[in-house]
């Protein structure tokens, strides 16, 4: 529900952007303002896209989806690195056919007030986005935020381009700025695309968050034997977590329960929204399974004895 609300509150404070930037954008005549009003529509765009994708990111598992719908919100957030992408491509074509057949810019500084203005709510809002987004682990307010955070700083490039038109009345500076606007906004758009699309992979947790795990098991080592095939994934803000826990054989099944949902509790303190799956062993399992490799090794060693002597 906060992430939703965020997600209405980004929505509102874009749509009033992009009105305002397309004005004077227009009245103006400035290239690097369209462009910008341009890049705050993307932001709309991405605003409506997060608040959806949260939306149905939190539904419970059903029937099709057994494992929730986290991976939407990578879905979300994919596309809309694609969507900032493409908004540098079309402000380097319009930068560069201004540059071509430049046109007087009007009444610059009203063009530098609104781009304040612009950069002073998206910032407040961004990191308002960025703040929720961090904190939930969720990608597709991380990416909302990166669009917002992204307009305040292209927004002020445009702001000092439009000053410096103004005192020198070079008006091919407007275009510059907004090829160096849509270059700053791809580059940011590759890094964020990373974090998005790699967990559709499947891609395991970092490894500060392996670090927290393990040290959760460690603290109960006293009362298991081991624990191995460790195995994480990242689904949307979830994070999955799989483990065999090999206990000793003398512990009853209520004792092994209770372990089993300390060890959930302690882990769900370090990670946002982690789905534990903990896969109890009896030690004589173990100490079967040791058998059955050491003597299969054992095997493949005669076999290998035998196949030398015949070369021999």
């Amino acid at each position: 529900m906060r992430s939703s609300k965020i997600a209405v509150l980004s929505i509102c404070s874009n749509t009033f952007i992009v009105l305002l930037k397309l004005i004077v954008g227009i009245f103006t005549g400035s290239v690097a303002i369209i462009s910008e009003a341009i890049h705050s529509l993307l932001d709309l765009v991405a605003s409506v896209i997060a608040f959806f994708s949260v939306r149905i990111s939190n539904r419970p598992p059903d029937k099709e989806h057994p494992y929730g719908h986290g991976k939407f919100e990578n879905i979300s957030g994919t596309v809309e690195t694609i969507l900032i992408f493409v908004a540098g491509i079309w402000i380097i074509i319009e930068s560069v056919e201004k540059l071509l057949h430049p046109t007087p810019i009007k009444m610059p500084m009203i063009g530098v007030i609104v781009m304040l203005i612009g950069a002073l709510i998206n910032w407040r809002v961004g990191k308002i986005v960025q703040k929720v987004g961090n904190d939930t682990h969720s990608v597709a307010m991380q990416s909302n935020a990166l669009h917002l955070l992204t307009d305040v700083y292209s927004s002020l490039g445009v702001a000092v381009s439009l000053i410096l038109v103004s005192l020198t009345g070079w008006e091919f500076l407007d275009a510059l700025i907004g090829i160096g606007i849509a270059i700053y906004i791809m580059k940011e758009s590759i890094e964020l695309g990373r974090k998005s699309f790699t967990p559709l992979l499947d891609t395991g947790l970092s490894t500060d968050e392996l670090k927290q795990i393990e040290n959760v098991l460690y603290s109960f080592k006293s009362q298991f034997i081991e624990y191995h095939d460790l195995r994480t994934r990242r689904s949307g803000a979830e994070e999955h977590i799989d483990f065999h826990l090999v206990l000793p054989s003398h512990m009853s099944i209520e004792e092994a329960h209770l372990l089993c949902d300390k060890i959930e509790e302690e882990i769900k303190k370090v990670l946002v929204d982690p789905k534990i799956l903990i896969h109890v062993e009896p030690e004589n399992e173990r100490i079967q399974k040791r058998d059955f490799i050491n003597a299969a090794n054992k095997e493949e060693q005669e076999l290998q004895r035998v196949g030398n002597s015949f070369k021999g």
